[in-house]
């Protein structure tokens, strides 16, 4: 982990959050480890990218704490040990490929390396020639792995991912599992959200369910499973919120 040393990369503790009389996250609790791989899943509307900004300082909570390494949120030397991919990424039509990775590298003092670049696209299955394309000429596909390429090789202790698989084919899914986990052998972190429950339930340590506000679940997918006495991570799911319905 380098200098984050043996610390938490991420805890949450009691986090409320309403808008207006609308109470989006109720007591949220959960405690991420070192070199663990994260999950979060839950409905649409559940309050995952709400908890996600918060966890990044860019929505305040109403009560609670939240801490990467052992730091306020709101410290700005936590930027150093995150790289954060939104949902909806779109990176600026105007850079081409290798320049916009150029720029994210130069947000946390690093220089562009060309053969670390190609050796990333081509773990994603993005054509390494692309980078030398202006982005408006990307498929959407396309520029998801791009913003995944950049987080991956700011070599950040922690990552924070929401929905990554978004847009990618099954075999760039595939491609990104096996990059994720070797990203997690490396001693990083990553915590990501995804709707895709066949892949959180290959590639997770653990998960959060976070369902009508409430982290109703919090440990190993198996352990989920095996809660609501079923074979996959899907349909445990739609137990657990049709019971809690």
């Amino acid at each position: 982990m380098g200098s984050v040393g043996n610390v938490l990369p991420l805890t949450a503790d009691g986090v409320f959050k309403s808008f207006g009389a609308k109470r989006v996250l109720n007591d949220v609790s959960l405690s991420v480890k070192p070199g663990e791989i994260f999950g979060l899943i839950g409905l649409n509307g559940a309050g995952k990218t709400t908890l996600i900004k918060i966890i990044l300082g860019l929505l305040a909570q109403d009560n609670g704490k939240v801490a990467l390494f052992d730091q306020n949120v709101h410290h700005p030397k936590t930027r150093t040990n995150l790289s954060f991919l939104p949902e909806k990424f779109q990176p600026s039509s105007l850079l081409k490929g290798r320049e916009f990775l150029s720029l994210s590298l130069s947000y946390y003092g690093k220089k562009y390396n060309h053969a670390a670049a190609i050796a990333g696209a081509k773990k994603l299955d993005l054509d390494p020639g692309v980078l030398d394309h202006r982005i408006t000429k990307y498929s959407k596909g396309m520029g998801q792995k791009l913003g995944i390429l950049s987080a991956f090789l700011t070599d950040a202790p922690l990552l924070i991912l929401d929905e990554p698989m978004s847009g990618l084919d099954p075999s760039a899914r595939i491609r990104l599992k096996d990059y994720l986990m070797d990203y997690a052998k490396l001693g990083k972190t990553i915590f990501f959200s995804s709707h895709i429950l066949s892949d959180i339930d290959e590639i997770c340590d653990r998960i959060a369910v976070l369902h009508d506000n409430q982290m109703t679940f919090v440990g190993t997918p198996e352990a989920f499973k095996k809660k609501y006495k079923q074979q996959s991570l899907e349909r445990a799911f739609l137990k657990a919120i049709g019971e809690e319905r």
